[in-house]
């Protein structure tokens, strides 16, 4: 169980965690939701379906995890638009996409990344500050959500696109500046992977 998920009878998951561990994915999730941003203003006397109707950005977000956390939904990066009509309409499928959606993909990554701090901030430590955290089948998707959504915003914040760039983090020398990240980015994959097989199995 060190360092991989198990499955455990019920459905979930198990995985056994030091404190360093705990204390980076907890760290790691809260900036998360940090940069997610807080969800919509709760106002008690406000129409309760408000909300429901209540519309999103239209402008992808200008920080670049945040563009890939929520990616454009008609833009291909390996199909180029025939002609600036094609981009035009594309941009204006985008920008409608966004606006009805964006706002609950936002509370499902926060909810993902919530479900996270706090299943760990219920852990009871054992020997040496380490923990076996359980989680049950919708504990453990949730967990699978975050785990994604932690390694795509580490992913583009070092310039990550596809495997070939994966493939030269294994190389970079010790004293680069981005081993650390690296590091938690190749981690957290191996955590994500586990995870999946274990639900899966």
């Amino acid at each position: 169980m060190p360092g991989h998920f198990e499955p455990i009878p019920g459905g979930g998951a198990a995985v056994a965690l030091d404190e360093v561990e705990i204390s980076i994915i907890r760290s790691l999730a809260v900036q998360l939701l940090e940069l997610i941003g807080p969800g919509p203003a709760e106002d008690a006397s406000a129409d309760p379906l408000a909300e429901l109707f209540a519309e999103g950005p239209s402008e992808p977000p200008a920080d670049p995890v945040l563009r890939r956390l929520f990616p454009d939904a008609y833009s291909d990066p390996e199909t180029a638009p025939a002609s600036p009509a094609e981009a035009e309409e594309r941009e204006a499928h985008s920008a409608e996409f966004r606006r009805y959606t964006e706002n609950d993909l936002r509370a499902g990554k926060r909810d993902n990344a919530l479900a996270v701090i706090r299943t760990l901030d219920a852990l009871s430590p054992v020997d040496e500050g380490g923990a076996v955290l359980k989680l049950s089948p919708e504990e453990s998707r949730r967990w699978l959500g975050a785990l994604n959504d932690l390694r795509l915003a580490i992913g583009a914040r070092l310039e990550i696109t596809d495997e070939d760039d994966t493939d030269l983090l294994y190389r970079l020398p010790d004293e680069d500046p981005r081993k650390p990240m690296v590091m938690a980015y190749l981690w957290l994959g191996g955590l994500q992977e586990t995870l999946v097989t274990t639900l899966m199995s």
